[in-house]
C-alpha cells in the first residue's frame, strides 16, 4: 500500500510539472461495511480516470461525477455516499448521495481540486520585468520570463507583459494577440507605447486590445510599484471577465426539482479549468453518472448509456427492452 501511494503522489506532482489540472480524492472517514479507509487516496483525473482505491464501483461513480464537478468549479467538495433510494442533498461545500446498489456503510471522501497556477509570460529581463516576477510569485502567478522572439502565448495563459524597453516588443506582443492571451500590456510611455502599437502587423481590433501604457494610473515611480498597478490591472480584469462569464453561464449544477443535477459549462474565463460534464442517468438503479468514456456504459440502438456498477450493466444487457432509457 505505501508503494502505491508513494507512486501516486509521484504522479500527482508529475501533473503539477505538466501543468495538467486533476482531483486529490481522499477518505476522511469510514463507516463499516466499507472496503476503504480513511486516509485512502485517489487521483480524479479530467478525463475522468481514477487512479487508486475509494471503494467499489458504486463509490467510485459518484466519485468521478463530483469529482469532475469540483475541477470545473474550481472548489472543493465533501462527497457523503450512504445506501438507499437514490437521491442528491446538496450543502455548502457538500453533498449527500444516497447509492441504492451499495452492500452498505457509509463513505466521506474529500475532493480537492489541483489547478495550475495562471500563467504569466513576461517578455525583458528589466527591473520591472523582475519585479513583476517576484509580485506575481506572492499572487500564485506562475511567471515565466521570456525573451520577446522565444515567447510562446496560449490563449489559456492569464497575461502576457512585455516590460523590455524597446527589445522584441512586437513579435511578442502579435503573438499573444493572435493566441487570444485575455490581457496583453506594454510597459512603455503614451507615446512610445503608440509608435509600437502602430507598428503591430495585426487588425485595429486586436491592436486595441494592449494595455498601455500598462497598468493603473497609480502614480508608482519604482519598479515594485509599476509592476504593483500592473499586477493591480491584471487581477481587476480577470475578476470582470469572470463575473461577465457566469452572468452569461447563469447556474451551474442546478437541481431540477427530483433531485437530480443539471450541469452546463461553468463559462469561467481561466481555460485552465475544464468544464463539468454532462450527467446521465443508470436506467437500472436511477443513479446519476458522468457521461464521460471513463464510466460503464454500453451503445444501445445508436445511444449511450451509462452505469454506476458492472451489476446494473450485466442487468440492462440481459433485457434492453425492458428498462427505459434516460438520456
Amino acid at each position: 500500500m505505501k508503494s502505491n501511494e508513494d507512486a501516486r503522489a509521484a504522479r500527482a506532482e508529475e501533473l503539477k510539472e505538466r501543468r495538467e489540472p486533476f482531483v486529490r480524492a481522499t477518505v476522511v472517514r469510514a463507516m463499516r461495511p466499507t472496503s476503504a479507509h480513511a486516509g485512502n487516496t485517489a487521483l480524479v483525473l479530467p478525463n475522468g480516470d481514477i487512479d487508486g482505491f475509494l471503494g467499489g464501483t458504486c463509490v467510485e461513480a459518484s466519485v468521478r461525477e463530483y469529482g469532475l464537478q469540483s475541477l470545473a468549479t474550481k472548489e472543493p467538495l465533501l462527497l457523503r455516499v450512504v445506501p438507499g433510494e437514490p437521491s442528491h442533498v446538496h450543502q455548502e461545500g457538500a453533498v449527500e448521495v444516497t447509492n441504492p446498489c451499495l452492500s452498505g456503510g457509509t463513505i466521506e471522501i474529500f475532493l480537492e481540486p489541483q489547478l495550475p497556477a495562471p500563467r504569466v509570460l513576461v517578455v525583458g529581463t528589466t527591473p520591472v520585468a523582475e519585479a513583476l516576477s517576484a509580485l506575481g510569485a506572492v499572487l500564485d502567478f506562475d511567471v515565466q520570463l521570456t525573451a520577446g522572439t522565444a515567447a510562446d502565448p496560449r490563449a489559456d495563459d492569464a497575461a502576457l507583459i512585455v516590460a523590455s524597453h524597446g527589445r522584441e516588443e512586437e513579435p511578442a506582443l502579435e503573438a499573444a494577440l493572435r493566441a487570444g492571451v485575455p490581457y496583453i500590456a506594454l510597459v512603455a510611455s503614451e507615446k512610445r507605447g503608440a509608435a509600437v502599437l502602430a507598428s503591430l502587423e495585426v487588425d485595429d481590433g486586436l491592436r486595441e486590445r494592449v494595455h498601455s501604457p500598462a497598468g493603473i494610473p497609480l502614480g508608482g515611480q519604482t519598479p515594485a510599484e509599476i509592476a504593483l498597478s500592473i499586477l493591480a490591472e491584471l487581477v481587476a480584469a480577470r475578476a470582470a471577465a469572470r463575473a461577465g462569464a457566469g452572468a452569461r453561464a447563469g447556474t451551474t449544477g442546478a437541481d431540477d426539482g427530483t433531485g437530480a443535477r443539471t450541469n452546463s459549462t461553468n463559462g469561467a474565463a481561466d481555460t485552465a479549468s475544464p468544464a463539468a460534464p454532462a450527467s446521465a442517468i443508470d436506467p437500472i438503479c436511477g443513479m446519476s453518472v458522468a457521461a464521460v468514456e471513463a464510466s460503464l456504459h454500453t451503445d444501445h440502438d445508436g445511444v449511450r448509456v451509462y452505469f454506476c456498477a458492472p451489476g446494473c450493466k450485466k442487468a440492462f444487457l440481459a433485457d434492453p427492452g425492458r428498462y427505459a432509457t434516460v438520456h
